[in-house]
Protein backbone atom coordinates (compact mmCIF):
# COMPACT_ATOMS: atom_id res chain seq x y z
CA UNK A 1 0.00 0.00 0.00
CA UNK A 2 1.73 3.28 -0.94
CA UNK A 3 2.75 5.96 1.28
CA UNK A 4 0.25 8.89 1.96
CA UNK A 5 0.52 11.89 0.45
CA UNK A 6 1.84 14.80 1.97
CA UNK A 7 -0.09 18.41 2.05
CA UNK A 8 2.66 19.67 -0.71
CA UNK A 9 2.06 16.31 -2.71
CA UNK A 10 -1.16 16.72 -3.08
CA UNK A 11 -1.19 20.17 -4.31
CA UNK A 12 1.39 19.79 -6.54
CA UNK A 13 -0.85 16.69 -8.05
CA UNK A 14 -4.33 18.85 -8.18
CA UNK A 15 -2.02 21.27 -10.49
CA UNK A 16 -0.72 19.16 -12.80
CA UNK A 17 -4.12 17.38 -13.78
CA UNK A 18 -5.58 20.26 -15.75
CA UNK A 19 -3.01 20.88 -17.57
CA UNK A 20 -3.28 17.21 -18.79
CA UNK A 21 -6.62 17.35 -19.94
CA UNK A 22 -5.88 20.30 -21.81
CA UNK A 23 -3.72 18.68 -23.99
CA UNK A 24 -5.58 15.74 -24.78
CA UNK A 25 -8.06 17.47 -25.46
CA UNK A 26 -6.43 19.71 -27.78
CA UNK A 27 -5.16 16.65 -29.48
CA UNK A 28 -8.79 15.46 -30.31
CA UNK A 29 -9.81 19.52 -31.81
CA UNK A 30 -7.06 18.74 -34.18
CA UNK A 31 -7.81 15.59 -35.32
CA UNK A 32 -11.71 17.06 -36.04
CA UNK A 33 -9.72 19.36 -38.15
CA UNK A 34 -7.86 17.20 -40.31
CA UNK A 35 -10.33 14.93 -40.83
CA UNK A 36 -13.01 18.20 -41.92
CA UNK A 37 -10.34 18.90 -44.05
CA UNK A 38 -9.74 15.83 -45.84
CA UNK A 39 -13.14 14.97 -46.14
CA UNK A 40 -13.90 18.42 -47.92
CA UNK A 41 -10.90 18.81 -50.24
CA UNK A 42 -11.90 15.18 -51.95
CA UNK A 43 -15.63 16.75 -52.13
CA UNK A 44 -14.91 19.66 -53.96
CA UNK A 45 -16.90 20.32 -57.03
CA UNK A 46 -15.96 22.98 -59.73
CA UNK A 47 -16.64 25.43 -57.65
CA UNK A 48 -14.22 24.60 -54.98
CA UNK A 49 -16.47 24.68 -52.34
CA UNK A 50 -16.68 20.81 -49.65
CA UNK A 51 -19.85 19.12 -50.20
CA UNK A 52 -20.96 16.80 -47.14
CA UNK A 53 -21.17 17.69 -43.47
CA UNK A 54 -18.89 16.52 -40.55
CA UNK A 55 -16.03 14.78 -40.60
CA UNK A 56 -17.16 11.37 -42.50
CA UNK A 57 -16.11 11.45 -46.05
CA UNK A 58 -18.35 12.95 -48.73
CA UNK A 59 -19.33 10.62 -52.20
CA UNK A 60 -17.13 13.15 -54.91
CA UNK A 61 -19.73 14.40 -57.33
CA UNK A 62 -17.25 16.40 -59.62
CA UNK A 63 -17.66 15.24 -63.41
CA UNK A 64 -15.48 15.55 -66.64
CA UNK A 65 -16.35 16.14 -70.02
CA UNK A 66 -14.25 14.42 -73.05
CA UNK A 67 -15.22 17.85 -75.20
CA UNK A 68 -13.68 21.19 -73.27
CA UNK A 69 -12.95 24.61 -74.39
CA UNK A 70 -14.37 27.13 -76.94
CA UNK A 71 -13.08 25.31 -79.78
CA UNK A 72 -13.98 21.15 -79.24
CA UNK A 73 -13.76 18.86 -82.19
CA UNK A 74 -17.21 18.06 -83.30
CA UNK A 75 -18.28 14.97 -84.66
CA UNK A 76 -17.54 12.94 -81.33
CA UNK A 77 -20.47 11.44 -78.90
CA UNK A 78 -20.39 13.22 -75.42
CA UNK A 79 -18.54 11.58 -72.87
CA UNK A 80 -19.51 12.43 -69.02
CA UNK A 81 -17.46 10.70 -66.31
CA UNK A 82 -18.60 10.83 -62.97
CA UNK A 83 -15.60 11.02 -60.11
CA UNK A 84 -17.73 8.41 -57.90
CA UNK A 85 -20.87 7.08 -57.37
CA UNK A 86 -23.16 6.75 -59.89
CA UNK A 87 -24.96 9.24 -62.30
CA UNK A 88 -28.55 9.50 -62.30
CA UNK A 89 -29.66 11.76 -65.03
CA UNK A 90 -27.32 13.47 -67.10
CA UNK A 91 -28.56 16.58 -70.25
CA UNK A 92 -26.74 17.55 -72.74
CA UNK A 93 -28.22 20.67 -74.27
CA UNK A 94 -27.71 22.65 -77.42
CA UNK A 95 -28.15 26.63 -77.41
CA UNK A 96 -31.54 27.04 -79.46
CA UNK A 97 -31.71 22.97 -80.14
CA UNK A 98 -32.55 19.70 -78.39
CA UNK A 99 -31.17 18.09 -75.90
CA UNK A 100 -28.87 15.20 -76.82
CA UNK A 101 -29.99 11.72 -76.18
CA UNK A 102 -27.76 9.08 -74.53
CA UNK A 103 -27.41 6.17 -72.36
CA UNK A 104 -25.17 5.24 -69.10
CA UNK A 105 -22.73 2.54 -68.59
CA UNK A 106 -23.77 -0.87 -66.78
CA UNK A 107 -21.72 0.97 -63.93
CA UNK A 108 -23.25 3.99 -63.85
CA UNK A 109 -20.25 5.89 -63.40
CA UNK A 110 -20.02 7.36 -67.70
CA UNK A 111 -22.92 8.46 -69.69
CA UNK A 112 -22.34 8.59 -73.66
CA UNK A 113 -24.76 10.55 -75.94
CA UNK A 114 -26.27 8.88 -79.16
CA UNK A 115 -25.40 11.43 -81.31
CA UNK A 116 -22.00 13.30 -81.87
CA UNK A 117 -21.58 17.25 -81.00
CA UNK A 118 -22.33 19.34 -84.22
CA UNK A 119 -20.08 21.75 -85.58
CA UNK A 120 -20.30 25.48 -84.12
CA UNK A 121 -22.62 24.84 -81.12
CA UNK A 122 -22.26 25.51 -77.47
CA UNK A 123 -23.64 23.20 -75.05
CA UNK A 124 -24.22 22.85 -71.35
CA UNK A 125 -23.59 19.68 -69.63
CA UNK A 126 -26.08 19.13 -66.15
CA UNK A 127 -25.36 15.71 -64.19
CA UNK A 128 -26.99 14.50 -60.94
CA UNK A 129 -26.14 11.38 -59.10
CA UNK A 130 -27.86 8.86 -57.22
CA UNK A 131 -26.67 10.73 -54.00
CA UNK A 132 -28.63 14.01 -54.90
CA UNK A 133 -25.39 15.58 -55.84
CA UNK A 134 -24.55 17.26 -59.09
CA UNK A 135 -22.01 19.21 -61.38
CA UNK A 136 -22.02 21.26 -64.59
CA UNK A 137 -19.67 21.69 -67.40
CA UNK A 138 -19.88 23.41 -70.82
CA UNK A 139 -17.91 23.70 -73.95
CA UNK A 140 -18.33 24.96 -77.66
CA UNK A 141 -17.04 23.25 -80.92
CA UNK A 142 -15.21 24.87 -83.19
CA UNK A 143 -17.09 25.96 -86.25
CA UNK A 144 -17.08 24.19 -89.57
CA UNK A 145 -14.98 25.09 -92.01
CA UNK A 146 -17.10 23.38 -95.21
CA UNK A 147 -20.94 23.04 -94.82
CA UNK A 148 -22.47 20.00 -97.27
CA UNK A 149 -25.72 20.63 -98.32
CA UNK A 150 -28.49 18.44 -100.35
CA UNK A 151 -31.05 18.41 -101.84
CA UNK A 152 -34.00 15.73 -101.33
CA UNK A 153 -36.73 13.82 -103.73
CA UNK A 154 -39.39 13.51 -103.49
CA UNK A 155 -40.61 16.66 -101.90
CA UNK A 156 -42.24 16.40 -98.69
CA UNK A 157 -46.13 15.94 -98.22
CA UNK A 158 -46.29 14.78 -101.46
CA UNK A 159 -47.90 11.59 -103.41
CA UNK A 160 -45.67 10.17 -105.99
CA UNK A 161 -45.90 7.16 -108.17
CA UNK A 162 -44.98 3.55 -107.54
CA UNK A 163 -41.22 3.51 -109.11
CA UNK A 164 -40.16 6.72 -106.85
CA UNK A 165 -36.66 5.88 -104.82
CA UNK A 166 -36.21 8.36 -102.11
CA UNK A 167 -33.06 10.51 -103.60
CA UNK A 168 -30.43 12.66 -102.10
CA UNK A 169 -27.77 14.47 -103.91
CA UNK A 170 -25.71 16.15 -102.22
CA UNK A 171 -23.81 19.78 -102.76
CA UNK A 172 -20.03 17.87 -101.73
CA UNK A 173 -18.24 14.78 -102.17
CA UNK A 174 -19.11 12.19 -99.42
CA UNK A 175 -15.91 10.02 -98.29
CA UNK A 176 -17.59 8.54 -95.11
CA UNK A 177 -20.51 6.76 -96.48
CA UNK A 178 -20.86 4.43 -94.05
CA UNK A 179 -21.14 7.31 -91.19
CA UNK A 180 -23.39 9.54 -93.58
CA UNK A 181 -25.78 5.91 -94.48
CA UNK A 182 -25.92 5.24 -91.08
CA UNK A 183 -27.58 8.59 -90.34
CA UNK A 184 -30.84 7.71 -92.72
CA UNK A 185 -33.54 6.51 -91.04
CA UNK A 186 -35.93 5.36 -93.80
CA UNK A 187 -39.47 4.00 -91.54
CA UNK A 188 -42.70 2.68 -93.97
CA UNK A 189 -46.11 1.72 -93.00
CA UNK A 190 -45.77 -1.62 -93.89
CA UNK A 191 -42.03 -2.52 -93.22
CA UNK A 192 -41.39 -2.72 -97.11
CA UNK A 193 -37.87 -4.11 -97.67
CA UNK A 194 -35.25 -1.66 -99.56
CA UNK A 195 -31.63 -0.67 -99.49
CA UNK A 196 -29.79 2.14 -100.04
CA UNK A 197 -27.37 2.58 -102.85
CA UNK A 198 -24.48 5.17 -103.73
CA UNK A 199 -24.10 5.91 -107.25
CA UNK A 200 -23.09 9.42 -109.04
CA UNK A 201 -25.69 11.75 -110.14
CA UNK A 202 -25.83 12.51 -113.68
CA UNK A 203 -24.77 16.49 -112.47
CA UNK A 204 -21.70 14.54 -111.35
CA UNK A 205 -22.22 14.75 -107.57
CA UNK A 206 -22.37 12.08 -105.37
CA UNK A 207 -25.87 10.51 -104.58
CA UNK A 208 -27.62 7.93 -102.73
CA UNK A 209 -31.00 6.67 -103.97
CA UNK A 210 -33.28 4.20 -101.19
CA UNK A 211 -35.54 1.96 -103.15
CA UNK A 212 -38.10 -1.03 -102.25
CA UNK A 213 -37.00 -4.93 -103.29
CA UNK A 214 -39.95 -3.89 -105.92
CA UNK A 215 -42.56 -1.71 -106.73
CA UNK A 216 -43.88 0.11 -103.81
CA UNK A 217 -47.41 -0.60 -102.72
CA UNK A 218 -50.29 1.69 -103.05
CA UNK A 219 -50.63 3.54 -99.95
CA UNK A 220 -47.55 3.00 -98.75
CA UNK A 221 -46.40 5.72 -96.06
CA UNK A 222 -42.61 6.37 -95.92
CA UNK A 223 -40.69 8.77 -93.68
CA UNK A 224 -37.22 9.65 -94.12
CA UNK A 225 -35.17 10.85 -90.71
CA UNK A 226 -31.84 11.94 -92.24
CA UNK A 227 -29.75 12.65 -88.37
CA UNK A 228 -26.63 14.41 -90.03
CA UNK A 229 -25.91 17.22 -87.95
CA UNK A 230 -22.50 16.81 -86.87
CA UNK A 231 -21.70 13.86 -89.55
CA UNK A 232 -18.54 14.49 -91.06
CA UNK A 233 -18.52 13.99 -95.34
CA UNK A 234 -14.89 12.85 -95.57
CA UNK A 235 -11.98 15.29 -97.31
CA UNK A 236 -13.24 17.70 -99.42
CA UNK A 237 -16.77 17.13 -98.18
CA UNK A 238 -17.13 19.46 -94.72
CA UNK A 239 -19.66 18.84 -92.14
CA UNK A 240 -23.36 19.02 -92.14
CA UNK A 241 -24.71 21.51 -89.69
CA UNK A 242 -28.66 20.16 -89.82
CA UNK A 243 -31.14 17.23 -89.83
CA UNK A 244 -33.49 16.66 -93.04
CA UNK A 245 -36.63 15.15 -93.37
CA UNK A 246 -39.15 14.15 -95.69
CA UNK A 247 -42.11 12.36 -95.29
CA UNK A 248 -44.36 10.96 -98.51
CA UNK A 249 -47.00 8.72 -99.77
CA UNK A 250 -47.52 6.04 -102.53
CA UNK A 251 -50.77 6.68 -105.11
CA UNK A 252 -52.78 4.36 -107.28
CA UNK A 253 -50.41 1.88 -109.03
CA UNK A 254 -49.82 2.76 -112.43
CA UNK A 255 -46.93 1.30 -115.02
CA UNK A 256 -47.13 3.17 -119.07
CA UNK A 257 -45.37 0.63 -121.10
CA UNK A 258 -43.73 1.81 -124.33
CA UNK A 259 -43.10 -0.41 -126.95
CA UNK A 260 -40.84 0.76 -129.48
CA UNK A 261 -40.84 -1.55 -132.36
CA UNK A 262 -44.99 -1.74 -132.13
CA UNK A 263 -44.68 1.76 -132.11
CA UNK A 264 -47.53 1.76 -128.85
CA UNK A 265 -47.96 3.05 -125.68
CA UNK A 266 -50.11 1.65 -122.79
CA UNK A 267 -51.39 3.07 -119.55
CA UNK A 268 -52.43 0.58 -116.96
CA UNK A 269 -54.31 0.91 -113.55
CA UNK A 270 -53.97 -1.97 -110.77
CA UNK A 271 -53.28 -3.85 -113.72
CA UNK A 272 -56.36 -2.68 -116.43
CA UNK A 273 -55.54 -0.79 -119.62
CA UNK A 274 -56.45 2.53 -119.61
CA UNK A 275 -54.84 4.21 -122.71
CA UNK A 276 -53.26 2.57 -125.45
CA UNK A 277 -52.03 4.78 -128.33
CA UNK A 278 -50.13 5.47 -131.18
CA UNK A 279 -46.21 6.45 -130.82
CA UNK A 280 -43.20 7.81 -132.30
CA UNK A 281 -39.98 7.44 -130.31
CA UNK A 282 -36.52 7.84 -131.40
CA UNK A 283 -35.13 7.24 -134.57
CA UNK A 284 -33.02 4.17 -134.42
CA UNK A 285 -29.48 3.85 -135.14
CA UNK A 286 -27.37 6.68 -133.30
CA UNK A 287 -27.53 9.18 -130.70
CA UNK A 288 -31.39 10.50 -131.51
CA UNK A 289 -32.32 6.52 -130.30
CA UNK A 290 -34.71 6.56 -127.31
CA UNK A 291 -33.19 4.66 -124.09
CA UNK A 292 -34.70 1.67 -123.34
CA UNK A 293 -35.36 -0.31 -119.83
CA UNK A 294 -37.58 1.35 -116.62
CA UNK A 295 -37.43 5.34 -116.83
CA UNK A 296 -39.02 7.21 -114.11
CA UNK A 297 -41.28 10.35 -114.12
CA UNK A 298 -39.41 12.74 -112.72
CA UNK A 299 -41.50 15.77 -113.29
CA UNK A 300 -44.51 17.11 -115.28
CA UNK A 301 -43.31 19.90 -116.90
CA UNK A 302 -46.16 21.32 -118.95
CA UNK A 303 -45.27 23.23 -122.08
CA UNK A 304 -41.40 24.09 -122.69
CA UNK A 305 -38.78 25.36 -124.80
CA UNK A 306 -36.90 22.31 -126.66
CA UNK A 307 -33.52 23.11 -128.15
CA UNK A 308 -31.36 20.43 -129.90
CA UNK A 309 -28.31 22.08 -129.16
CA UNK A 310 -28.62 21.40 -125.22
CA UNK A 311 -28.66 17.52 -125.88
CA UNK A 312 -25.90 17.65 -128.45
CA UNK A 313 -27.86 17.10 -131.71
CA UNK A 314 -26.70 20.75 -133.09
CA UNK A 315 -29.02 23.33 -134.61
CA UNK A 316 -31.74 20.46 -135.62
CA UNK A 317 -34.73 21.70 -133.56
CA UNK A 318 -36.09 24.82 -131.51
CA UNK A 319 -39.74 24.01 -130.66
CA UNK A 320 -42.16 24.82 -127.86
CA UNK A 321 -43.30 21.47 -126.56
CA UNK A 322 -46.64 21.10 -125.05
CA UNK A 323 -47.77 18.33 -121.90
CA UNK A 324 -43.70 17.89 -121.55
CA UNK A 325 -43.20 14.85 -119.38
CA UNK A 326 -39.28 14.51 -118.41
CA UNK A 327 -38.02 10.63 -118.03
CA UNK A 328 -34.45 11.20 -117.88
CA UNK A 329 -31.82 14.21 -117.38
CA UNK A 330 -30.06 13.73 -120.81
CA UNK A 331 -33.21 14.89 -122.32
CA UNK A 332 -35.77 11.70 -122.94
CA UNK A 333 -39.40 12.99 -122.36
CA UNK A 334 -42.89 11.70 -123.22
CA UNK A 335 -44.70 14.81 -124.87
CA UNK A 336 -47.81 15.71 -127.64
CA UNK A 337 -45.65 16.01 -130.92
CA UNK A 338 -47.64 16.96 -133.66
CA UNK A 339 -45.68 17.95 -136.23
CA UNK A 340 -44.62 13.98 -136.45
CA UNK A 341 -47.90 12.45 -136.74
CA UNK A 342 -47.40 10.83 -139.87
CA UNK A 343 -45.00 8.23 -138.02
CA UNK A 344 -47.52 7.59 -134.95
CA UNK A 345 -47.66 3.67 -134.78
CA UNK A 346 -45.79 3.50 -137.91
CA UNK A 347 -42.51 4.20 -137.30
CA UNK A 348 -39.75 5.90 -134.26
CA UNK A 349 -38.85 8.97 -136.19
CA UNK A 350 -38.29 11.59 -133.52
CA UNK A 351 -34.69 13.01 -131.61
CA UNK A 352 -34.84 10.77 -128.81
CA UNK A 353 -38.67 11.21 -127.19
CA UNK A 354 -41.54 9.31 -127.01
CA UNK A 355 -44.41 11.62 -129.52
CA UNK A 356 -47.70 11.01 -129.82
CA UNK A 357 -50.90 13.40 -130.57
CA UNK A 358 -51.90 16.90 -128.67
CA UNK A 359 -55.40 14.26 -127.59
CA UNK A 360 -53.26 11.39 -126.30
CA UNK A 361 -50.59 13.61 -124.65
CA UNK A 362 -52.71 15.76 -123.17
CA UNK A 363 -54.62 12.31 -121.80
CA UNK A 364 -51.86 11.05 -120.19
CA UNK A 365 -50.50 13.97 -118.61
CA UNK A 366 -53.58 14.14 -116.65
CA UNK A 367 -53.41 10.58 -115.47
CA UNK A 368 -49.81 10.11 -114.76
CA UNK A 369 -48.24 11.18 -111.64
CA UNK A 370 -44.83 11.59 -111.17
CA UNK A 371 -42.82 8.38 -109.89
CA UNK A 372 -44.89 6.42 -112.55
CA UNK A 373 -42.20 3.95 -114.25
CA UNK A 374 -42.03 3.81 -117.95
CA UNK A 375 -40.97 0.45 -118.96
CA UNK A 376 -39.39 0.76 -122.39
CA UNK A 377 -39.13 -2.28 -124.44
CA UNK A 378 -37.72 -2.75 -127.93
CA UNK A 379 -35.18 -3.32 -130.24
CA UNK A 380 -34.94 0.29 -131.59
CA UNK A 381 -32.85 1.89 -128.66
CA UNK A 382 -29.45 3.12 -128.29
CA UNK A 383 -28.97 1.74 -124.38
CA UNK A 384 -30.51 1.34 -121.44
CA UNK A 385 -31.24 3.92 -119.05
CA UNK A 386 -28.50 4.67 -117.03
CA UNK A 387 -28.82 4.65 -112.57
CA UNK A 388 -28.00 8.89 -112.33
CA UNK A 389 -29.61 8.85 -115.51
CA UNK A 390 -32.74 10.23 -113.46
CA UNK A 391 -33.99 7.25 -111.57
CA UNK A 392 -33.01 4.17 -113.29
CA UNK A 393 -32.40 1.92 -110.44
CA UNK A 394 -34.90 -0.18 -111.71
CA UNK A 395 -32.78 -1.58 -114.33
CA UNK A 396 -30.44 -3.44 -111.52
CA UNK A 397 -30.98 -6.31 -110.21
CA UNK A 398 -31.98 -6.38 -106.44
CA UNK A 399 -28.97 -7.77 -105.33
CA UNK A 400 -26.33 -5.85 -107.20
CA UNK A 401 -28.27 -2.98 -105.42
CA UNK A 402 -27.69 -4.52 -102.33
CA UNK A 403 -23.40 -4.21 -102.81
CA UNK A 404 -24.05 -0.67 -103.58
CA UNK A 405 -25.16 -0.19 -99.65
CA UNK A 406 -21.98 1.43 -97.69
CA UNK A 407 -23.29 -0.64 -94.71
CA UNK A 408 -23.03 -3.86 -96.97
Amino acid sequence: MPAPLTSAARRTARSTRPARLALIAGTAVLGITLTACSGGAAASGHDGKAQGKGPSKAADTRISVNLHGTAATAGRPVTVTLAAGKLRTVTVSADGGDALTGRLSPDGRTWTSDRPAAPGTTYRVEAKDTGGGGDTAGFTTAAAGTVNKLTLAPGKNTTVGIAQPLSIVFDHPVKNRAAVEKALKVSTSNGTEGSWGWLRDYSGRDRVDWRPREYWKSGTRITLDAELNGVDSGPSGGWFVRDYATTFTIGSSQVVEVDLDRHRLALKRDGRTVMDVPVSAGTPGGDRASWRGTAVLMAKEGTINMRSETVGLGDLYDKMVDYSMRLTWSGMYAHAAPWNAAYFGVANHSSGCVGMSDADAASLYRRARVGDPFEITGADAKGTVAEGNGYGAWNVSWSDWRTRSALG
